[in-house]
């Protein structure tokens, strides 16, 4: 059996999403593990700490090797870089406990046998106190704290940092703060993803100058347009920057599949069970706080509960689940501290974790799966328990999660008694503890495959590599080689597994001159999601689009169609309105997903879109996914066409609250000439 009962810790849900206590330092004493300190210590304690059957986890470092590790990265030789956090929130009353400042450690295995037994300290230094990301990229380390992105370089691999570091980005709030700047990760397409928390709230460029978005939008989460926590996509130097998402609240680390999509955790309020996982549906929002006046959620629950809601909802209310232009969540998993995150793309571990997002919670001490399924233009998902403690196990915190070259997994635990910003029990370095454990099948033997970058397809089976460090090396090489790399690339696209040839699909496509004819391959694959990587990728190379929106805006897959939803967002083209009239006219009344793609397909040009809808389909209000478009819509005509649905006898009062909410999202005079004529006609709503 792959599912085991998970065994949560109710009273140690607090705000941040790492580290130290019960959210208040109120009585607190300072204390060492119970458990003892060292590496016999940290053997014993893995008793507490259960796989399912057939994996086994075992222990890769502890103290004094490694302590606090906030972050971790594995390079293509399977060592395990971690970024320390001794020097955690400085301004509690413990202050600094190491002057020196926080360290960059390379922990190696050179004798095989599933143990670091070689420390190495790539750089230490104050500005790199307490770490929030890091990200090894052949000789570059991109190491996330705010208020700096820095870049590392090893140009002579001796291990060291060649000298002071470089700044990508700067300006970044949430300084000594858990919801800053959080970790990089590297793309199929060549790209930066990472993400800030809702304490980031601005970006600058090293120059200080504010960053701005291909849309000329500047990264300040002031509401115009972006809030609060914020997900970003950039070319390697920090130039193309997009925001995929924002109006999170700490999301704390993200993932990206070889298809190219991005799945992250977010953070609640305090005990308000509202941890959940997103697939981040370009361009969305989040649901955090109001969209329109940046407002909280008590007040909205406050008013729901007054209907009648129930306690049950409070999460859902908490992230404004039920107002229009707010991406659903994929899982919500209640109370925790979510922390590391990354997409298992490896074959080594059992069959319910290949493909699936893997995530660490720190609050209830677990790290677990999320398998999906398609449902619609989104995803279903449930959740099975990878490492989890049990409760004799109470310092158990991970804080990330990786995969090595060999498709085994490793997990990073900061390790003490509670998770939070405020507190953390372990105040003295000498008994401070931290620990890397390692998960594979029982009696597995680590390997590093061979690494053979001198050939084309040498480089193409390193892209295979479940390691993202080991196919970042890859992709640069067989970008670098185009058109001769092409004859072993095509090889990986002609094959059976759907993730390597997307991955093949991306390079192939970035063969100069050969753009269209490898998009216009994918466009036509079997396979929904290759077709899905094929139009992402077509629009990354700016192509013409519209063509490709024309043929694939009948797509049998519901999720095919929402990119193309996607792909609209301010699309200047003049058939764009058709196509998404063709789009909406397929909406099946019971998709959020899909209506939610809609909403963001038509930002800014709601009134050509609407009009081109309702040139199709006349002024029916009765049919629920007609309904749902008008809820969704912000054009001048859906004021009015929202008034039709309320004054409905057939419209439920439950339902007339929901299409009076949707009102709030729209402004201008058509907006009060319906609220008028709801004054006068009666409405049933309050």
């Amino acid at each position: 059996m792959l599912t085991m009962k998970l065994k949560h810790v109710t009273s140690l849900f607090c705000t941040s999403a790492l580290l130290a206590s019960a959210g208040s330092t109120n009585g607190a004493q300072p204390s060492a593990n119970p458990g003892g300190v060292g590496p016999a210590a940290a053997r014993d304690s893995l008793k507490g700490l259960k796989t399912p059957e057939g994996l086994e986890a075992t222990l890769f470092a502890s103290e004094p090797m490694v302590r606090n590790p906030t972050d971790m990265d594995i390079d293509s030789r399977g060592r395990v870089w971690i970024t320390e956090g001794v020097n955690y929130r400085l301004f509690q009353k413990w202050g600094k406990l190491r002057p020196e400042g926080d360290r960059i450690v390379i922990l190696e295995d050179t004798n095989g046998d599933g143990a670091a037994d070689k420390e190495t300290t790539f750089y230490q230094g104050n500005e790199i106190n307490s770490a929030l990301g890091i990200c090894v990229l052949g000789d570059k380390v991109i190491v996330s704290r705010s208020p700096d992105v820095f870049i590392f370089t090893d140009a002579n691999h001796d291990d060291k940092a060649d000298g002071p570091p470089v700044k990508l980005f700067t300006g970044i709030k949430g300084v000594d703060h858990d919801h800053g700047v959080h970790a990089f990760v590297f793309g199929p397409d060549g790209k930066l993803y990472f993400n800030q928390g809702n304490d980031g709230r601005e970006l600058h460029r090293p120059d200080g100058s504010l960053v701005k978005d291909v849309e000329g939008n500047e990264i300040i989460t002031r509401g115009k347009p972006y809030r609060q926590g914020l997900a970003f996509r950039c070319n390697m130097d920090g130039s193309e920057f997009e925001v995929l998402g924002h109006n999170f609240r700490n999301n704390y680390e993200l993932a990206v599949d070889s298809f190219g999509t991005v799945w992250q955790s977010d953070n609640d309020d305090d005990g308000n069970r509202g941890v959940h996982i997103n697939y981040v549906m370009e361009h969305g929002n989040f649901g955090y706080v109001d969209e329109m006046t940046g407002a909280g959620w008590g007040e909205g629950w406050k008013k729901a509960q007054a209907k009648g809601a129930k306690e049950d909802e409070r999460p859902a209310y908490h992230f404004h689940q039920y107002d229009p232009g707010v991406v659903p969540a994929l899982i919500m998993t209640g109370g925790g501290s979510p922390t590391g995150i990354m997409v298992y793309e490896g074959n080594l571990l059992p069959e319910a974790f290949r493909n699936q997002v893997i995530h660490c919670d720190a609050g209830p001490r677990v790290v677990r799966a999320y398998p999906v399924e398609r449902s619609g233009a989104g995803y279903s998902a449930k959740i099975v328990a990878l490492l989890a403690a049990e409760d004799s196990e109470k310092w158990y915190r991970p804080s990330d999660v990786c995969a090595a070259p060999d498709g085994s997994v490793y997990i990073a635990d900061w390790n003490d008694s509670g998770v939070g910003g405020h507190y953390m029990a372990d105040q003295k370095v000498e008994t401070m503890t931290g620990r890397v454990y390692r998960i594979a099948p029982k009696g597995h033997k680590p390997s590093v495959p061979k690494l053979d970058l001198s050939t084309s397809s040498g480089a193409v089976t390193a892209l295979q590599s479940p390691n993202h460090a080991t196919r970042y090396l890859a992709w640069t090489k067989l970008h670098e080689l185009q058109g001769k790399a092409q004859k072993d690339l095509e090889k990986l696209w002609k094959g059976k597994d759907s993730r390597q040839r997307a991955r093949a699909l991306h390079l192939l496509a970035r063969i100069k001159g050969s753009e269209k004819k490898y998009v216009d391959q994918g466009l036509k694959d079997a396979d929904p999601d290759i077709r899905i990587t094929a139009l992402r990728i077509a629009r990354e190379r700016k192509l013409d689009v519209i063509p490709y929106l024309k043929k694939l805006s009948k797509d049998s897959s519901a999720q095919v169609r929402r990119e193309c939803a996607l792909a609209l967002f301010h699309h200047q083209s003049p058939d764009a309105a058709k196509i998404w009239a063709d789009l909406a006219k397929q909406h099946d009344g019971k998709d959020r997903w899909y209506v939610e793609a809609l909403g963001i397909g038509a930002d800014g040009q709601w009134d050509k879109f609407m009009d081109a809808w309702l040139a199709q389909t006349g002024s029916e209000t009765a049919s629920a996914s007609a309904r749902d478009i008008i809820w969704r819509s912000r054009s001048k005509k859906t004021p009015d066409l929202l008034a039709q649905i309320i004054t409905d006898k057939n419209t439920s009062a439950q339902d007339r609250t929901r299409y009076m909410r949707s009102l709030d999202f729209i402004t201008g005079p058509e907006k009060d000439a319906a609220l008028l004529k709801l004054l006068t006609t009666g409405s049933g709503a309050k």
